[in-house]
């Protein structure tokens, strides 16, 4: 009953506020097919999120006047596959923000992406998604950072158009919460084919040895050479005598309806932890290659394969379940289809 109240709320609000402003109801629904082998052990399923993370959400732009908007974003992620939140422990997992926009950029607040993180999910050619996702060799080193993906209670500015370069800051106070205390920043060019940009950022973490911060740097670019669109990014973070370095680079190639893509990444950790463990050892690779087929503007049909190795006490998996031994290889490959509207 209290998703029921919670989406007849959204339908109210979004007939209250369309008679004033313009607002969108959006979503995707993606599922597939998928094989995991993790070591000497497989699993069967109807996966969601294999090409784009399934969702619903809300939209809206009101125009003040004088060049000056006003905008709301309300997103939240689901599970297809079982019909269940993606987090049932907040409603609008995703995205909750309001903004102001005009000729001096943007001002956004609330619940969304870390500058840090879009320094190199940008530069993916799968956005960080399904079994390729990039994210799962973005470690937090063992601190109880909560900014990898997302931040809450972030203010970020971005500047307007610039000639091509672009600027975004963001700072969340934290609240008192350890590991929400966040500050970034990115500089970046976009114009024609190329794209590149450079980001930093530290989250406040507990302190280890002195070091309470959690440091990340994001160096990525992107070049369209028309018959193939080919990123790469490299990306360290440090905390605690701790460092992992990951190294990456995809390529996309328009075939047919649809287009191809393919993507290396290899993934490097350093550094003793307090209890005199070395982790040098304990490194991962990864390669995907996959298709999608447009069938529409809004419908796709796409398949991925997937392989991870892992060395030491590594033990990153293309997926989750079944359980991985360290040391021992992930693969997956999925089937799927992905609807938006």
């Amino acid at each position: 009953m209290k998703r029921i109240a919670t989406l007849a709320g959204l339908a109210a609000l979004c007939a209250g506020a369309a008679a004033q402003s313009s607002v969108t109801l959006y979503g995707v629904v993606d599922l597939g097919l998928r094989y995991v082998k993790n070591g000497d052990a497989s699993v069967k399923s109807l996966a969601s999120n294999g090409n784009n993370t399934s969702r619903f959400g809300v939209r809206g732009v009101e125009d003040l006047g004088d060049g000056l908007m006003a905008g709301f974003q309300l997103e939240s992620g689901l599970s297809p596959d079982t019909g269940t939140p993606q987090d049932p422990t907040r409603f609008w997992n995703r995205r909750s923000t309001v903004s102001l926009f005009g000729r001096f950029g943007e001002l956004r607040l609330g619940r969304d992406y870390s500058v840090t993180y879009l320094g190199y999910e940008d530069y993916d050619v799968w956005s960080d998604i399904g079994l390729s996702s990039v994210s799962k060799f973005d470690s937090s080193l063992g601190t109880a950072r909560d900014t990898a993906v997302r931040a809450d209670n972030q203010i970020v500015y971005f500047t307007p158009g610039l000639g091509g370069f672009y600027g975004r800051f963001a700072v969340a106070p934290g609240e008192g919460v350890v590991g929400k205390k966040y500050i970034a920043g990115r500089a970046g060019y976009a114009a024609g084919p190329l794209d590149v940009s450079l980001s930093y950022g530290e989250t406040s973490v507990a302190p280890v040895g002195g070091d309470d911060k959690f440091k990340t740097l994001d160096l990525g670019a992107s070049y369209d050479f028309g018959p193939a669109k080919v990123s790469g990014y490299i990306t360290q973070s440090r905390a605690a005598g701790l460092k992992v370095a990951n190294y990456y680079v995809g390529a996309q190639v328009p075939m047919g309806p649809g287009f191809a893509r393919v993507s290396y990444v290899t993934s490097n950790l350093s550094g003793t932890t307090s209890t005199g463990v070395n982790t040098d050892p304990n490194d991962a690779r990864q390669f995907a290659i996959g298709y999608l087929y447009n069938l529409s503007k809004r419908t796709a049909l796409y398949s991925n394969l997937v392989r991870v190795t892992n060395q030491g006490a590594s033990a990153i998996a293309v997926d989750k379940n079944p359980t991985l031994a360290a040391g021992k290889a992930s693969t997956g490959l999925d089937f799927g289809l992905r609807h938006s509207f």
